[in-house]
């Protein structure tokens, strides 16, 4: 759907309108989504990813904050460039303790990226999530096909929808799900035997088995991974300990009560260490040996975004202004920012120079660039992952001994523009509304790149001098899993068929 259309739909949402035309704006944003909520269920089997939500209905915002939102599109042309010069250049960490979203201020994409999700007050992941759970683990071998789980599924996530609408309704609520929720227990049972094997390879019995999760969601992998420790080898988990990295307060309180849910869950409470703070403001030097788990936490790293002039091949940084309107406005500057330079370094020594570029290299391909009709003077934007980098910094630097395993997409359909691009998206009346910019309402889209396994593993062998490995998800559960606990009748699996465009890569 067109961005500049469903910002306009924003707008209204956002104003203090009487109850029934409030209605009336939501039910005509749900019709004109309605075709590509179809399209986008359609992909999903064969592409994951998760769905999306905005802001419930009804939640309190200040007039002054929301009803003069709209985003910068291409349909604007404002010259904004005396605005941009007086504006202050801020940070996502300046913005932490922000209870109302900045006006009149710039900021590096990847800033305004990590302030959009992340920010305790207004953030995405702080105020929006919901995870689905299926409740009892599907009994895959007597499902017929891969159609009738879809179709279990599906009722089944209905059914979640309705419950929590009988306690407080809502046209605007974000609901995505994990592949941990969706093949409990046998995806977290995959990552233990996973974990326990290395475990009995390299360090048994000198050490304790210490496991690290960052963005652990509802707590799901975190329990199926000690459960089978505990039934499967008593003598490893005696010496497991479990800590969970989590950004989130909310999420952070989820953990908790999953463990305490059950006399099961509670058995875990003495190898369980919640620790609710990022892994960028991590501290505190861990020199023995752990294994550390990111599975899908890559994807909503913040990037920069870098523009090259065609003419020159000269990188050129976004930075994104916001106006005392709250619309948004980009400017792309020639000085890059210590942390993309260094990227950049770190990229080029990393891959000896051998990495996807957006513009044409030979001379060919920039003549027939420059000759097309209505051509830029720069590329398309590249989305380069500048806070991924950072990650590997912290393991290097506060995990020496870390083995690391993680999981993320590859590709993404339906991403904006650009090399490296990601899907923005957010959701209403249960249909997903894509959107074609990252410059949106800061709190309410999930903004998910893809990682590019390729070069990300290259710099974090760079970074960590650790050597690694990348594989399929396919393939990674073909060498962990029980196959036959989620094959169905017909032989179809969909742990396998399911997340073929997700990877895997570990420390070897």
């Amino acid at each position: 759907m067109d961005s500049h259309l469903v910002n306009q739909l924003f707008r209204q949402l956002f104003r203090h309108h009487p109850a029934c035309q409030s209605q009336k704006h939501l039910r005509y944003l749900a019709t004109a989504t309605a075709h590509n909520g179809h399209r986008v269920q359609q992909n999903r089997r064969r592409q994951q990813r998760r769905p999306y939500s905005s802001q419930r209905h009804g939640a309190s915002s200040p007039v002054g904050d929301e009803s003069q939102w709209q985003h910068r599109t291409k349909i604007l042309n404002q010259d904004m460039t005396e605005e941009y010069k007086r504006a202050p250049m801020v940070t996502a960490a300046e913005l932490w303790g922000r209870k109302q979203r900045p006006r009149r201020v710039k900021m590096l994409l990847r800033d305004f990226i990590e302030d959009s999700l992340y920010n305790p007050n207004y953030g995405y992941f702080s105020k929006q999530v919901t995870i689905f759970t299926p409740g009892e683990p599907f009994d895959f071998p007597n499902l017929r096909d891969e159609t009738e789980f879809q179709n279990v599924l599906s009722q089944r996530y209905v059914d979640f929808e309705d419950k929590l609408d009988e306690v407080a309704p809502s046209d605007t609520r974000q609901l995505w799900y994990t592949p941990t929720e969706l093949f409990r227990p046998y995806y977290g049972e995959a990552i233990a035997r996973y974990l326990v094997a290395n475990y009995k390879l390299t360090t048994y019995p000198y050490h304790d088995l210490i496991i690290y999760e960052m963005g652990a969601g509802r707590g799901t992998l975190m329990l199926n991974i000690l459960d089978y420790i505990r039934d499967m080898d008593p003598d490893v988990y005696a010496r497991t300990q479990y800590k969970v990295i989590e950004i989130s307060d909310s999420l952070a309180k989820v953990q908790n009560s999953t463990l305490m849910r059950s006399a099961a869950g509670r058995g875990h409470l003495n190898k369980v260490e919640i620790i609710n703070q990022s892994i960028f403001d991590w501290s505190q030097p861990v020199p023995s040996p752990c294994f550390f788990l990111a599975f899908e936490v890559f994807d909503n790293f913040a990037h920069d975004a870098i523009r090259y002039d065609l003419a020159t091949e000269t990188p050129m940084q976004a930075v994104v202004l916001i106006s005392e309107f709250n619309d948004f406005f980009e400017f792309y500057s020639p000085v890059l920012d210590p942390v993309a330079a260094r990227y950049f370094r770190v990229r080029e020594a990393a891959t000896g120079g051998r990495y996807k570029v957006p513009y044409p290299t030979t001379k060919l391909g920039k003549w027939v660039s420059s000759i097309k009709p209505f051509s830029s003077t720069m590329s398309e934007p590249e989305y380069i992952p500048t806070r991924l980098m950072q990650f590997f910094d912290v393991l290097s630097k506060y995990f020496p001994a870390h083995r690391l395993l993680t999981s993320d997409f590859h590709s993404l359909p339906d991403a904006v523009p650009g090399m490296n691009a990601p899907i923005v998206q957010t959701r209403y009346q249960r249909r997903p509304v894509p959107v074609t910019t990252p410059l949106v309402h800061q709190g309410y889209f999930d903004i998910m790149f893809p990682t590019d396994f390729r070069v990300s593993e290259l710099v974090y062998q760079a970074i960590t001098g650790k050597l690694s490995r990348v594989m399929s998800h396919e393939e990674f559960m073909r060498s962990w899993a029980y196959l036959e606990e989620t094959e169905t009748q017909s032989g179809e699996n969909p742990l396998l068929k399911w997340y073929k465009n997700a990877s895997v890569m570990y420390t070897v």
